[in-house]
Formats: structure tokens, C-alpha cells, sequence
């Protein structure tokens, strides 16, 4: 689906002229031409356009079939493929850059069950659930990957808390993660950044980092466990978003054009700058959602809470509140036409 906004497709009266070729797409319009242009390796196929129309308030709407190169077949990073055994690591605040964790080799870098797998064990068992008792504990030089979570042994770090005790970054005070133990800790995917000890560190836009995090959760979870519903809970236990994944090989092309209100529609700010060139290019995944603050949609949600084919993903609350903002500013940055779908926002 392309769309293109112009002040020539918002005049009802204008004569409007598209030239769609292998390459390239123009619109000529009162004497000015807007040309998209497109990423390398991109092709159009002319033959297949169909459904042109002109939508006020959206622009003008074109639907056909592109070409473009197979991705390689690495370019799919887990997070668990982010630590590796008996490799040096450092922890960042991803808010603020602080090291939180120094300097830690890993022996044995291990998954974690599903958050919901006790709640499956009375399927698996014939008599009393027999891990009632049994918790997960990593030692020392071990660190145990969660869906949306790793835990660490605390060791003899000086934040060492009791049980359900907030981390919270010492320079920015941003949430971490919280204390599972006395001697275990859990950061969250979504708010610290791993690196190897002897790589650089560069600071990532917080939005940019949020959405690219969940993302890849979705379609981590989407593969090895074909569930594409999703609860996204805070650490207070609250839901605040239901998440429905449609697709997760989306292109997302965001073309400036020789338009000079471009800067109204861009879909993400803290992404594409002037350096970036007239082409900005994305792997997109494509959800349908609900929020679920203020008692919205409390039917649906409580329906979903009690589905076992929807998976929970639990985030610090704030980072939820900052997810939901995130997705928020992505639907207005659709056309009016296409930012519902039945009663969800796309």
C-alpha cells in the first residue's frame, strides 16, 4: 500500500497525473511534480497497480506489488543469542548510559520457561503441582533469559534488597528491574543494554530502543510458540495494552519527496534525521491493539487474561505507559482511513 501526501492531492479541483514506472513514481499536479523515491533493490511492478483513489484528508492511496532482495538469512537476532557463555559483559542504563553491571563473564547463559508455565502444570501433571516449592535461582556465573527479562546472582553488589524491591538507575533514576531474592536480581530487555567488555557503548533514542525490544519479542514468541495475542502487563501486576501481531515482514518506507510538509507526517522523529538522506527504511511489524488504562476494554481484557492462547509480557509500568504513547503516535501517523481495523487501533 502506498499513500503520499502533497498539497497538490488535497485540492479536490486539481488535476492529478501519476506515473508509476519499474523505479520511480511521480505525481504531477498544476504545473509542480512530487517524485517518491525508493530504497536500493526496490522495484515497483507497474502492471500490478490497481485501486487509485483520492481520499480527503488522507492523499491519494495506490496499491501494488513490489520487488525487493530475500533478507539474509542471519538477520534474525534473538535476545538470547545477545549473551554468550564465558564472554565478558558490561550493563547500561539504556536511559542514561550508567554501568550498572561491571564487567561480568557468564559461564552458562540459559532460557528461561514461559512466564505462564505454571499455569500449564496442572495439564502436565496427574497430582500436585510438584514444583510449588522449586524457584530458579542462577549462581554466580550464571545468567537465566526470560521473555522479557534476565536474572543475575547479585553477588556482593551494594543494591542487594529484599524480595520485590525496584532497581532504579543511581545517576537517572530510571526503573531497572526489581529484586526476585536476596541474592537475585532481574533486569529488564527493555531497560538496560548489554555489551561485550571490549566494545563501545553508544547511546540508542529511547523510543527507537522501546519499540525495536518489543518487536523482537513478538516475534521471538510469534515463532517458537505460534501465539500472536499478547497481554502487556506492568510490574504492578496491571494490564495496559492487548497486542495482536498480524505481520512481521512489513517494509516501511518513509519517502520525503521534493514535499515541503514532510516534517508533519514523519513516523518517527527521533529515527530520521536530515543526515539520513531523502529514503528512511524499516522492518516493520504490523499489530493490531487495545489500551487497557483507565478500565478500557475491561471485557476483552479480562477474556483474554483467561485464554491460554495469549501470552503475557511483563515490562516495568512506566515503560508500558511509554509503549502505549509509542504505538499511539504510530497509528496518527497513518491516514485516517487506515488507523482502525473493527474495533482495534492499527
Amino acid at each position: 500500500l502506498l499513500f503520499l501526501r502533497s498539497a497538490a492531492a488535497e485540492l479536490p479541483s486539481a488535476p492529478v497525473e501519476v506515473s508509476v514506472c519499474a523505479d520511480s513514481l511521480e505525481v504531477r499536479s498544476g504545473g509542480s511534480c512530487d517524485a517518491a523515491a525508493l530504497p536500493a533493490g526496490v522495484r515497483l511492478a507497474p502492471s500490478s497497480c490497481r485501486g487509485l483513489r483520492r481520499l480527503r484528508g488522507d492523499g491519494l492511496h495506490l496499491r501494488m506489488r513490489l520487488r525487493c532482495p530475500a533478507p539474509a538469512a542471519d538477520v534474525v537476532f534473538t535476545l538470547r543469542e545477545s549473551l554468550k557463555s564465558n564472554k565478558n559483559y558490561i550493563f547500561y542504563c539504556q536511559s542514561c548510559g550508567d554501568i550498572v553491571v561491571e564487567d561480568r563473564k557468564f559461564l552458562r547463559v540459559l532460557p528461561l520457561p514461559s512466564e505462564n508455565w505454571s499455569d500449564l502444570v496442572e495439564e502436565w501433571c496427574c497430582h500436585p503441582d510438584p514444583f510449588a516449592r522449586s524457584t530458579l535461582h542462577p549462581q554466580h556465573g550464571d545468567c537465566f533469559v526470560g521473555d522479557t527479562f534476565f536474572l543475575l546472582n547479585s553477588g556482593n553488589e551494594s543494591h542487594k534488597s529484599k524480595e520485590n524491591t525496584r532497581l532504579i538507575c543511581k545517576r537517572c533514576k530510571a526503573i531497572l528491574g526489581e529484586t526476585v531474592s536476596s541474592d537475585t536480581i532481574k533486569y529488564y530487555v527493555t531497560e538496560v543494554i548489554i555489551r561485550p567488555t571490549e566494545g563501545n557503548f553508544s547511546p540508542t533514542p529511547r523510543s527507537q530502543f522501546v519499540q525495536s525490544i518489543v518487536a523482537q519479542c513478538l516475534l521471538e514468541l510469534s515463532s517458537a510458540k505460534s501465539t500472536f495475542r499478547f497481554t502487556i502487563k506492568g510490574d504492578n501486576g496491571k494490564t495496559y495494552i492487548l497486542i495482536w501481531l498480524l505481520n512481521s515482514d512489513t517494509l516501511l518506507v518513509e519517502s520525503l519527496g521534493s514535499s515541503s510538509s514532510h516534517s508533519d507526517f514523519t513516523l518517527f522523529g527521533d529515527i530520521l534525521t536530515p543526515s539520513s538522506g531523502p529514503v528512511g527504511t524499516w522492518n516493520a511489524v504490523k499489530v493490531l491493539y487495545q489500551p487497557c488504562i483507565q478500565c478500557r476494554n475491561k471485557e476483552l481484557a479480562d477474556a483474554w487474561e483467561n485464554d491460554l492462547g495469549v501470552h503475557p509480557l511483563k515490562f516495568p509500568s512506566e515503560t508500558c505507559l511509554e509503549l502505549l504513547l509509542i504505538l499511539g503516535l504510530s497509528t496518527t501517523s497513518l491516514p485516517p482511513s487506515l488507523r482502525c481495523m473493527n474495533s482495534f487501533q492499527v
